[in-house]
């Protein structure tokens, strides 16, 4: 039998490498991490987190003109810093990463600081030179964001430097169409920069439903933030006054202080070494994975957004415990990707479970669609003409709801629960046996007609 350094070598500690590697130690194996980074991976250190936090700090600019309304006293004019919240929110994230990395040492895990490359089937090579063998090696290195291959793109930014600027810019142009560009559109203009997003094509947030995607354009554009479809980037140029001049097809140029690239994430594949142990990647450069994340070479597996399945941070977890499971607790584990539930954390939010109206009525074809179309009572209050709507998805003959869709306050909070209740097959008669919590949104959801 061969004499491995360690059972399993995990090369990234993110969420689905820091699972894989406490709960795989946890069942006895001899488990190391390679993070040449830092603990805690994209949703901890750069993405998810500290995102989060930047939306709660720019829901406050609403909030504090709504106030006025409810009998607060709040001066017109209120004073943000910035720096404040940055800093605050890059202590959170410190907080994390140390609570991440004291929980990988308190199951025994080695933590190696450092980049590690595949160098052979059972075979790492770190970067000071020292190789390390293991008898299964799981790739968890996550994706970065896709910068356009364009003139002048050095004069950009992505998502991860958002969270490190020195201050937030006048005038913001954001590239693409997803939910990074929607979230960081809805911060900046939140704290006071004017928001130009551009796209390639027509459409906006590509794969949720369209009524939902046209009511968030609607609201935004109501909000004063600038569109432009159909306008394929084209270059940047960078002035003397420190002004950036993008040009783009279809459109006239745009002079911004900062241009941030949200079009897309690639995995983070590059130079890893996975061609000398015959690991097959995809066009995009993931990782191709069977049912129980195994790659194409026996001894080395892949979970998370590296393999490019969906790039959620709790299905990169449920990827990592199911591979811990299966190969180190004797027990079989693999993840159902039906019902997967999202959101985007826009202004207002976004989030949605099962099929879209569109796909349904392609697989089904009789469909049943519901909707509830409201103000919310605190919008009613303040003044604010922003409505919810609520989207109910149904097969035609049976009433099983297959997609619900929601847009207005907090409806990520609220889909949740709604989400276990679609997972678990129930039907619109089920939701409206169920009485109304009132004065609640999240009523509408059994009142929809």
């Amino acid at each position: 039998m061969t004499n491995y350094d360690y059972d399993l070598f995990v090369i990234g500690a993110g969420s689905g490498g820091t699972r894989a590697s406490r709960v795989a130690a946890a069942h006895g194996a001899r488990v190391a991490v390679a993070e040449e980074y830092r603990v805690g991976g994209t949703c901890v250190i750069r993405g998810c987190v500290p995102k989060k936090l930047l939306v709660y700090g720019a829901h406050f600019a609403e909030d504090l003109k709504d106030a006025k309304r409810f009998g607060w006293q709040v001066p017109d004019d209120c004073d943000f810093s910035w720096p404040t919240l940055r800093d605050n929110v890059l202590e959170e994230v410190d907080r994390i990463n140390a609570a991440y990395t004291t929980t990988l040492e308190s199951h025994g895990v080695d933590i190696i600081h450092q980049r590690a490359t595949v160098s052979g089937p059972n075979e790492v090579t770190l970067a000071d030179g020292t190789r390390k063998t293991a008898a299964k090696i799981l790739i968890a290195v996550g994706a970065h964001p896709a910068v356009p291959d364009c003139v002048g793109h050095e004069h950009g930014i992505t998502s991860n430097e958002a969270f490190h600027l020195d201050a937030i810019p006048k005038r913001v142009l954001i590239a693409g169409a997803g939910y990074i560009a929607n979230e960081f559109a809805g911060i900046f203009h939140q704290f006071g920069a004017h928001v130009i997003i551009i796209n390639r094509s027509k459409e906006i947030l590509r794969g949720y439903d369209q009524a939902i995607r046209d009511r968030l354009l609607q609201i935004s554009l109501m909000k004063g933030l600038e569109f432009r479809f159909d306008a394929t980037f084209e270059g940047i140029e960078k002035g003397d006054d420190g002004c950036l001049t993008v040009t783009m097809a279809n459109h006239e140029p745009a002079v911004v202080d900062l241009v941030m690239f949200a079009t897309g994430r690639r995995p983070n594949t590059r130079d890893l070494g996975l061609d000398t142990a015959g690991v097959e990647l995809d066009d995009m450069g993931a990782v191709v994975v069977d049912a129980d994340n195994r790659s194409t070479c026996d001894s080395i597996f892949a979970v998370g957004d590296v393999t490019n399945r969906i790039q959620l941070t709790p299905i990169a977890i449920r990827e990592g415990q199911a591979f811990a499971d299966t190969f180190f607790g004797g027990k079989s584990v693999r993840i159902d990707y039906d019902n997967v539930p999202s959101a985007v954390f826009s202004h207002p939010p976004l989030a949605a479970v099962g099929m879209t109206e569109s796909q349904a009525r392609q697989k089904l074809g009789s469909v049943k669609v519901y909707t509830s179309d409201f103000r919310a009572m605190k919008n009613v209050l303040a003044g604010r003409d922003e409505r919810a709507l609520y989207k109910m998805v149904c097969d035609g003959d049976t009433g099983k709801i297959v997609g619900l869709h929601m847009i207005g306050p907090d409806v990520p909070e609220i889909l949740q629960a709604a989400a276990i209740a679609v997972k678990a097959g129930l039907t619109k008669d089920q939701f409206d046996d169920t009485v109304a919590l009132h004065p609640t949104m999240a009523e509408e959801l059994v009142l929809m007609k």
